[in-house]
């Protein structure tokens, strides 16, 4: 029996690469080859993927950056690029086709809308993404990482949760040690478009905590890299041991080292502290389309396992009145913890497994 092939197109984001991941390490123990469509940037991303993974990187763009030249050419690319996946899906023929959204994954899309060959979505947010929305109505269905997801009308979908990385999911529950006295760990992941509020305020909330709480802190604090010297200025400056890197590839083992998350509301990310379970901060990216970022950070805040403040009303002094509520309530930390776990869908990727297997049999 021939081998099944599942191609994965993903676009250049921790927030679209990581669910592909999840999913192309449990399709290939099933005994499937899996391939991923990607563009340079979402390259950056895979390198924790199983290297069984086949990955090949197409002529995309998009119309959000650039000058009127550059968005003249981004149709023809497009263009090129599904015309160049369905010459290579004829001659290596998919048995299921999933996007996971970005505009990396229109080609891929594209070509088996044209060569009507079984596809699907997953949408990792509450509102779906651009490329999402132009290709919900032409797949046979829409698997859903939030509930509930903004569709159109008519469309199937199915609730699945957002798939996480083996790294994490063998963190899933870990045992949650509350605030005291002792050393607390901090961590501050701010995404790659929005870490820049949370360099310009993390570190003087923290700075204006209480001696008794400060004294203790150990920070992990991801800072894009134009602000990283700067960040770790300050922390030094004030006594605080940080480690500021611009990205961290061994997120899950310092999210379960620690006592408080601080972060924007990416799906990924809301997945990753409802999976391990840990007490968080949430400021949800105001530029995020449709404001999808909120949607996000519904379900953890409706569970009591997160605050959430509006990036409107983030600063400094009111961050430091809700991390100092966190820390200083050993009690009520350890509730979050266990709120934020019964938010959690630590078998999403199973669910999502069930759906393209399902997807590949009905043809």
């Amino acid at each position: 029996m021939a081998q099944k092939l599942l191609l994965m197109a993903a676009g250049g984001t921790g927030g679209h690469m990581f669910p592909a991941q999840a999913l192309a390490e449990a399709m290939l123990k099933r005994g499937w080859r899996v391939k991923l469509s990607t563009d340079a940037r979402g390259a950056r991303y895979t390198g924790g993927f199983p290297h069984t993974t086949e990955i090949t990187q197409v002529s995309s763009a998009t119309f959000a950056r650039g000058g009127l030249m550059a968005k003249a050419l981004v149709a023809p690319r497009i263009a090129a690029g599904v015309l160049s996946m369905a010459h290579q899906m004829r001659k290596d023929r998919p048995d299921a086709v999933i996007g996971f959204g970005g505009y990396p994954s229109i080609p891929a899309l594209g070509a088996a809308t044209l060569l009507k060959l079984p596809r699907m979505i997953h949408e990792q947010n509450g509102v779906l993404g651009r490329v999402n929305q132009l290709f919900a109505t032409r797949v046979a269905g829409v698997a859903c990482g939030v509930w509930p997801t903004d569709l159109p009308e008519g469309v199937l979908s199915e609730h699945v949760g957002n798939p996480v990385r083996k790294a994490v999911l063998e963190r899933a529950g870990a045992a949650y040690i509350p605030p005291g006295d002792y050393p607390m760990s901090i961590l501050v992941m701010g995404g790659s478009q929005g870490a820049r509020i949370l360099s310009d305020t993390v570190p003087a909330a923290l700075a204006a905590l209480p001696d008794q709480i400060r004294q203790h802190l150990r920070v992990s604090h991801q800072a894009r890299p134009e602000d990283g010297d700067r960040v770790s200025a300050f922390y030094a400056d004030h006594g605080i041991p940080a480690d500021v890197q611009p990205f961290f590839t061994d997120v899950p083992a310092r999210m379960s080292e620690a006592q408080l998350v601080i972060s924007r509301s990416g799906a990924s990310s809301v997945a990753d502290i409802s999976v391990i379970g840990r007490p968080s901060i949430l400021i949800p990216f105001a530029a995020a389309a449709g404001d999808h970022q909120t949607a996000n950070a519904r379900g953890l805040v409706d569970a009591g396992g997160a605050i959430m403040i509006p990036e409107s009303k983030l600063d400094s002094a009111s961050l430091t009145e809700q991390i100092a509520a966190v820390l200083e309530n050993s009690k009520g930390a350890t509730q979050m913890s266990i709120a934020a776990l019964s938010a959690g869908v630590p078998d999403a990727t199973d669910r999502l497994v069930g759906l393209v297997e399902q997807l590949a049999e009905q043809g």
